[in-house]
């Protein structure tokens, strides 16, 4: 994981950016589509797999996305989340269904020697996908949808819900401007 983790008190980014070693981060973005073979295996997106880290390797984990998706983590992305998961008190009723729920329906996958990643049956029905797979770059973790799920979900989002959440969510009224 590289330099990310050391500590680094900056509030400037040309600071932040000699203080870490920002190409550790993976950063992925875009929107892929893909068919799935009949045993279930799709093409990794090349772009994708450019903005890997060399850490990652070719190792991911795949599971349940709680919207009818796949997440799909590269290995390292996935020790961060499992390091949150730990975190979680499995004496709370609440903590122990999250990470059953989260956990329960996640397989370690690889990158076969054409870069297809292999879909479960099980994930693929949950995520209703057949022939066809949408890859979204989500930022740290990729999603992966089936093309009619990922159509309805655009559908309800009018622009203005979609101003409204963008403002909600990413919206300072600390900034100048805004």
């Amino acid at each position: 994981m590289g330099n990310f983790y050391k500590p680094c008190f900056c509030h400037d980014l040309a600071i932040l950016r000699e203080c870490t070693n920002l190409s550790d981060l993976a950063s992925f973005k875009g929107e892929y589509h893909h068919s799935v073979d009949a045993k279930g295996r799709v093409a990794f997106p090349a772009k994708l797999r450019k903005a890997l880290n060399p850490d990652a390797g070719e190792r991911f984990t795949l599971l349940r996305g709680l919207e009818p998706c796949l997440y799909l983590y590269p290995g390292d992305e996935w020790e961060q989340v499992e390091e949150k998961l730990s975190r979680i008190n499995s004496f709370s009723k609440k903590g122990r269904t999250v990470k059953r729920n989260f956990l329960r329906f996640a397989e370690d996958v690889t990158l076969d020697g054409q870069h297809r990643i292999p879909l479960s049956a099980q994930l693929m029905e949950y995520a209703s996908i057949d022939s066809a797979a949408i890859f979204i770059g989500s930022g740290e973790r990729i999603e992966i949808w089936a093309p009619d799920q990922l159509e309805k979900l655009d559908e309800d989002m009018s622009p203005e819900s979609y101003e409204e959440l963008f403002e909600e969510v990413l919206g300072n009224d600390s900034q100048p401007g805004s």
